[in-house]
């Protein structure tokens, strides 16, 4: 059983205090969750959990920088050449291919970018919540402050979470870390100034459960 302690990266996690105690001031219930109207409260105050969408660079920009190349920086300043000295079939011949090489290098990235982002946007991570003292399944988006997860073997982390009931949880944290091998967790309090790789009662997002056995 975990704490949703922030859809947002923790500046002070609160891990010197005991699970109750973080309960206590995120206002939610370690057996009945968070009621509705604190969800909807919430999700106005703080918004979805998940990461801001870095704007995208404008067309006409995407379409400039496909010239941003060593290659088609001779062939234009070639083109030039042979119009300065009145070759302007070649001159229009060689600006035609760079053109050409242009347009085609950005439709590619448009279709990368097109797939990748419907791809985005149809896998979406599901995350088993108690709220209200009921078990209900909801996008990982939805995850608000204070909500009471669930998880289980092999779920990926839905938010940073403070861990309030564990046994035998091992995660595999290597994209934060760096360390190949899964980290054993706990739910003791630590010091506020705990490395990352050491904070062994929290789970962060995108880390993935390994083995887990929870009390039912």
């Amino acid at each position: 059983m975990t704490l949703t302690k922030s859809a947002k990266p923790l500046l002070h996690p609160d891990l010197e205090l005991p699970a109750r105690e973080v309960a206590l001031r995120l206002d939610t219930d370690l057996e009945k969750g968070l009621r509705a109207t604190a969800v909807v409260d919430r999700l106005v105050l703080y918004g979805f959990n998940e990461l801001a969408a870095k704007p995208g660079k404008p067309a006409w920009l995407r379409f400039l920088l496909q010239f941003n190349q060593a290659l088609l920086y001779i062939l234009l300043v070639a083109g030039l050449i042979k119009a300065l000295l009145g070759s302007w079939t070649n001159a229009a011949v060689i600006w035609g291919v760079t053109v050409i090489n242009a347009i085609i290098g950005f439709v590619q990235e448009s279709k990368a970018e097109g797939a990748i982002a419907a791809l985005a946007k149809a896998v979406t991570t599901e995350a088993t919540v108690v709220r209200e003292g009921q078990k209900i399944r909801i996008p990982s988006r939805e995850l608000v402050p204070g909500d009471l997860v669930l998880l289980t073997s092999g779920d990926k982390v839905p938010a940073d979470l403070r861990l309030v009931t564990v046994r035998n949880l091992q995660v595999n944290e290597s994209a934060l870390t760096g360390e190949s091998l899964p980290v054993e967790k706990q739910t003791h309090p630590l010091s506020a100034d705990t490395p990352l790789a050491e904070r062994v009662n929290m789970a962060y997002a995108g880390s993935f459960l390994t083995l887990l056995s929870l009390k039912a």
